[in-house]
């Protein structure tokens, strides 16, 4: 019996990953614009990582995360988001010591035991940016004006960008204290994930995704109307410089994310032709010192590349096709072949793209395989094509013939 790829896997196939290093390249473009350097870490760590950093009420970790032993009995988990193992390799490296902001992005890939949708896979990958050591609300703002830079390079333009403030650790105790109030009238009607939550963090669950759970959160109090002064200036001056930039926005007082290490400023990037959520992220000021380190400031976002994919294919329709080759070299014969062979692998030296017979086949067949993988030129060498030492280049697309002189130069200068 033939083995299957697991649920929620996908195999990205040549006509699948050429369109991926064309959204990749364009993004990693505007990143480099911004000043960020790439970092990769590795696909697993120590599960505490997460536990400490994403939070163990969360989604995430209770319910999604993939956790194993290994030989010497530790507890490792496949990474389920970026942020956490970019905050450690910061710290575990001494990039603390670095001129300030230090600007992070990354394109790796996630795991999460969830259900498979659309877009949603349990082997999924994420480009994700991390601005470490900044606290001024205008590394929230160049923050968000880098994911629409990405959107507006990739030709995606139904984008709506919702934005909310969840406070910091001293307004969202105050805040809790009246959300537990509210709650706790009908606790005993909620999921029994939520009842683990209230003690907590309640704020978790407005972040249910259970119906019920999302009909009793009707009406419960806002984290906006209890912002701190400093939260709130904040805020306020997160949407004024946006506004003067023309960037459209909503104030969304629902999102909350996902993970526990958002403060202040968050916002999401939504599709919206169906409502899905393609980029998220906020400020995360305490990770840092959750981590091990001293307090330090950092705001990013991470957006999923499988999504990414479906609307850049929906906006740009047949903006992409399959690279195809330049140049067909047919020959039969050894010694004809020789001469492919070293005329093609000149070509190559010049950037252009070359094929030729691996097969040994005959003729006709090499002229059908040709035609097949849409070569834009075909060169044929016979023996008499040796001994002359010219040829002729037909183009494949209205049958016109060249005469040329058996040479790479000569040959390159055609079909360039």
């Amino acid at each position: 019996m033939l083995i299957q790829r697991p649920k929620g896997t996908k195999d990205l196939l040549p006509e699948d990953t050429f369109k991926l290093q064309y959204i990749e390249e364009k993004i990693k473009n505007v990143l480099e614009n911004y000043g960020f350097g790439e970092i990769r870490v590795p696909v697993f760590e120590h599960t505490e990582l997460f536990q400490r950093g994403v939070g163990e009420t969360t989604d995430v970790v209770q319910k999604e995360m993939y956790t194993f032993e290994d030989k010497g009995g530790r507890s490792i988990t496949l990474r389920p988001e970026g942020t956490a193992g970019a905050i450690r390799a910061y710290l575990e490296n001494g990039m603390a010591n670095r001129p300030s902001p230090v600007k992070l992005w990354y394109n790796m890939a996630m795991y999460r035991y969830e259900n498979v949708q659309k877009g949603r896979l349990r082997e999924f990958h994420q480009i994700g940016v991390e601005v470490v050591g900044a606290s001024s609300y205008l590394a929230d703002v160049e923050t968000i004006l880098l994911g629409k830079r990405m959107f507006d390079a990739l030709g995606i333009k139904n984008i709506k960008i919702n934005l909310n403030s969840i406070g910091c650790p001293k307004c969202r105790g105050e805040y809790q204290k009246i959300l537990k109030e509210f709650i706790g009238k009908n606790l005993d009607n909620y999921c029994d994930t939520c009842k683990s939550r209230f003690e907590k963090n309640p704020m978790r669950i407005l972040d249910c995704k259970e119906e019920k759970c999302k009909k009793l959160n009707i009406g419960a109090p806002k984290m906006i109307d209890y912002l701190c002064e400093e939260c709130q200036t904040h805020f306020n001056n997160v949407r004024s410089a946006l506004n003067a930039q023309g960037v459209s926005f909503e104030i969304d007082s629902n999102i909350v994310r996902g993970l526990d290490y958002y403060t202040k400023t968050v916002f999401e990037f939504i599709n919206g032709k169906n409502g899905l959520t393609v980029l998220g992220g906020g400020r995360y000021d305490g990770l840092v010192q959750e981590l091990g380190g001293t307090y330090t400031p950092a705001v990013g976002f991470a957006t999923g590349i499988e999504r990414l994919v479906e609307m850049f294919e929906e906006a740009n329709k047949d903006l992409l096709q399959e690279k195809t080759p330049n140049l067909y070299i047919l020959s039969v014969g050894n010694e004809e072949n020789k001469k492919a062979i070293q005329i093609a692998e000149d070509l190559r030296d010049n950037n252009i793209y070359v094929e030729r017979d691996l097969f040994e086949r005959s003729f006709k067949s090499q002229m059908k395989y040709a035609d097949k993988i849409n070569a834009k030129f075909l060169l044929v060498i016979g023996e008499n094509e040796l001994i002359t030492n010219k040829a002729k280049i037909k183009n494949m697309s209205n049958g016109e013939e060249i005469d040329v002189i058996l040479d790479s130069k000569n040959i390159l200068n055609i079909i360039k």
